[in-house]
């Protein structure tokens, strides 16, 4: 059996890889990097690294050829570079007689409203179109996507949000990283869906956990989009930077990331990492 990670140069990537080490021998892991060079440190683990950019479909065909079970983790950019970067991958592999493909979803994607949704809505229906067995896993939301909230209210600055009474469930990447090597390894997964997610959570008790592991009171400022929007782009944040994450508090405040259900534990076997365990890894504590 031969499994693949693409972007294992990437933080959820590597974090996956290093939880499959621990499930399989390492001569069974494959990994798919843009830039090899970057991955010299999984080579030395016995892992073979091989060369796919998800924009040349000849690199994948290559990257995925005698591939059992992949993980295609979700790229970066806009929505239509995205779509285009996954059905390539999802192309490629069919092409290539890939066995099983499960891929990094989002939050009930077949109805999100989420602005993120459409991309994985797309690359869901290509992986059904394709004919191969899935696993989709919808992950919620990464808590390290609030590291720099976390970091600032740790130096006195207040927790800026947008997103009124909005819950999100919040979960360290590791647990998803788990989950997502446990589900490459097992092959008894097949044509399943998986709605990972950490319990529910507004952003006034993330705060107040936060203060709990500092020892000090956190500032909490409800703001409106417009002066949200604003705050960001006085940080120096680039324009695109400051739409993207007004637009992630519009969708927060509207309960599109409020999906709570056993998935992540039932998949980890053992509990989603405590809230405050989570923030003290972050915080380096």
């Amino acid at each position: 059996m031969k499994y693949l990670v693409t972007g294992a140069t990437g933080h959820l990537g590597r974090l996956v890889t290093d939880q499959l080490l621990s499930l399989v021998d390492p001569d069974q892991i494959a990994v798919s990097v843009r830039d090899p060079q970057k991955a010299t440190d999984l080579v030395d683990k016995g892992i073979e690294v091989r060369q796919g950019d998800f924009d040349n479909q000849e690199s994948l065909l290559s990257a995925f050829k005698g591939i059992d079970r992949l993980l295609i983790i979700s790229t970066d950019g806009d929505n239509e570079t995205r779509i285009r970067q996954h059905l390539n991958a999802v192309a490629a592999a069919k092409a290539s007689g890939v066995k099983f493909i499960a891929y990094t979803s989002v939050g009930d994607a077949d109805n999100s409203k989420l602005f993120l949704a459409e991309v994985h809505r797309k690359t869901e229906a290509a992986i059904k179109e394709s004919g191969i067995p899935y696993v989709f896993l919808r992950n919620n939301w990464y808590l390290e996507n609030e590291a720099s909230s976390i970091t600032g209210a740790a130096s006195g600055a207040p927790w800026i949000t947008a997103a009124g009474s909005g819950k999100v469930g919040w979960a360290p990447r590791k647990d998803y990283a788990e989950a997502a090597a446990k589900v490459l390894a097992d092959e008894s997964y097949a044509n399943q869906v998986f709605e990972l997610s950490g319990p529910a959570r507004t952003n006034e008790e993330l705060a107040k956990a936060v203060a709990h592991v500092i020892g000090k009171p956190v500032e909490l400022s409800q703001v409106s989009f417009e002066k949200y929007h604003e705050l960001m782009a006085s940080f120096g944040l680039p324009d695109f930077v400051v739409d993207l994450v007004t637009q992630i508090q519009k969708d927060i405040s509207t309960d599109t990331l409020n999906i709570e259900n056993s998935d992540l534990e039932d998949l980890l076997g053992h509990p989603v990492t405590p809230l405050e365990d989570a923030i003290k890894e972050i915080l380096g504590a």
